[in-house]
């Protein structure tokens, strides 16, 4: 009995699948998705830190990480249905039978007796039709998307960070410039004040000129709006309450150059939507395969072993064990139309998914387009400003020159100096909107190194 009992639990067993999975470290696997050697391109060590500490400590990508493990025992969940059931459930009871039962002419008195049922049971669904691994491939796509999204959280969150940044960087050189013009401009208004005590003006210009010191205070206002709400910001994305934010000189700034102005079509594969969307076809097509395998019929091994005795003394004896075995076939010959309704259902979601896949290809194409075409923009844009500063730069120091020999006023060189921090203003935003458009277009790319924009092996 003890060899019988022995094989019975072996042959359950054996019904069970290999499953190797291999696991990846969360953290370097994210740490990827930061991408760090595409921001050493920007020769900012201060960014880098900074991503890194959002990196640790934003609590949108931790809930990424906590969306990734849930969906992984989801995945576990499912994938236990392909594997045999073992329950221990345990009886004891006592019966009081009236003397009611009887076999022909014999009738059982009335009697009580104990019954103690110790079995262990265990079963398992034999998957001849590949079932329950469809519906276990259908939740691995699934896990598959939501690691998309994650990446997609990854290249947003750090590409706006990056952006929000630089902004910081500039409105700082905005606001330096900013203060010199209006000092320059309350020197011109003096001066101007000073013609018109003496008669060489008249009281128009005085109020032009005090109009213009309005609307560079004005500005100025508008800059340290700025300054203070990037800051507030980019505090949120580190998750720190003090006021001080590491940041690079406006000087020190490089914007990237020389960008593809082409790219290859095999980028549009890279971008997590399109990921997205292709799991999205594969999980859907596994949910069509199990549906129409839900029409076939279901084999289960079912067995027990245990111990039933009605005397406490004698449940261990050899008399006392006992082992079913068995399969059980099922199928549902009628469900109201529950199994074709559901099958359909799967059908149309495939078609939905197959255009959702085109509709994201074609916008892949087109952010990728426009992406390149504010790039472009962006750098023309820059190199015309950096010639006019280079031209007003000429300007301001011939009037300096003018000046310093007595050939023009004092007033003329502040002019000369107030166009030349008006050309500066125009220099700097140019050179950040250049770097932001250059994020825009990494972003926008699936988080790909730009520099590698046709590699085909990305």
């Amino acid at each position: 009995m003890k060899k019988i009992f022995i094989t019975a639990v072996i042959f359950l067993l054996i019904c069970l699948p290999s499953f190797a999975k291999k696991n990846v470290a969360p953290d370097e696997k994210t740490l990827e998705y930061l991408n760090l050697s595409w921001w050493d391109n920007y020769k900012d060590d201060n960014l880098k830190e900074h991503l890194l500490t959002v990196y640790h400590n934003n609590y949108d990508l931790k809930n990424t990480e906590l969306k990734i493990k849930e969906n992984e025992k989801l995945v576990k969940m499912q994938f236990a249905n392909e594997l045999p059931f073992v329950g221990f459930s345990g009886d004891l009871n006592r019966d009081l039978q009236a003397p009611r039962q009887q076999f022909g002419d014999m009738q059982i008195p009335k009697y009580s007796q104990y019954n103690y049922l110790l079995p262990i049971t265990a079963g398992y669904e034999i998957d001849i039709w590949g079932l329950n691994r469809f519906k276990t491939k259908s939740m691995e796509q699934q896990l598959e998307i939501v690691k998309q999204a994650q990446r997609a959280t990854y290249i947003a969150l750090t590409s706006d960070f990056a952006s929000d940044y630089f902004n910081l960087i500039k409105a700082d050189k905005l606001l330096e410039i900013q203060n010199q013009l209006i000092k320059i401009q309350e020197k011109i208004l003096e001066m101007t004040q000073d013609k018109y005590e003496t008669g060489l003006c008249n009281i128009n210009e005085v109020l032009f000129q005090e109009k213009l010191l309005t609307s560079l205070i004005e500005e100025r206002n508008k800059h340290e709006l700025t300054k203070n709400l990037l800051q507030e910001s980019l505090k949120f994305y580190l998750v720190k309450t003090d006021d001080i934010i590491k940041r690079n000189k406006y000087e020190n700034v490089i914007p990237l150059f020389n960008l593809p102005e082409e790219y290859s079509s095999l980028i549009i594969e890279n971008r997590p939507d399109f990921k997205q969307q292709e799991a999205n076809i594969k999980r859907i097509g596994f949910d069509v395969k199990a549906a129409k395998r839900e029409f076939l019929p279901k084999f289960t091994i079912i067995g027990q072993v245990g111990l039933n005795a009605y005397h406490l003394n004698e449940l261990f004896k050899g008399a006392s064990q006992f082992l079913n075995l068995g399969v059980l076939p099922s199928v549902d010959l009628f469900s109201g139309g529950r199994k074709i309704a559901f099958l359909k259902l799967k059908k149309y979601q495939y078609e939905q998914a197959l255009n959702d896949y085109q509709k994201t290809i074609l916008q892949g194409v087109k952010d990728l387009n426009s992406g390149l075409l504010e790039y472009k923009t962006a750098r023309n844009n820059y190199d015309e400003s950096l010639k006019r500063y280079k031209t007003q730069t000429k300007i301001y120091n011939l009037a300096k020159d003018k000046n310093e020999i007595g050939a023009s006023a004092d007033i003329d060189t502040l002019f000369a100096q107030e166009a030349y921090l008006l050309t500066e203003k125009d220099e700097v935003s140019s050179k950040i909107n250049l770097i932001i458009s250059s994020i825009g277009l990494y972003k926008v790319s699936g988080g790909v190194d730009l520099y590698k924009l046709n590699d085909e092996n990305i």
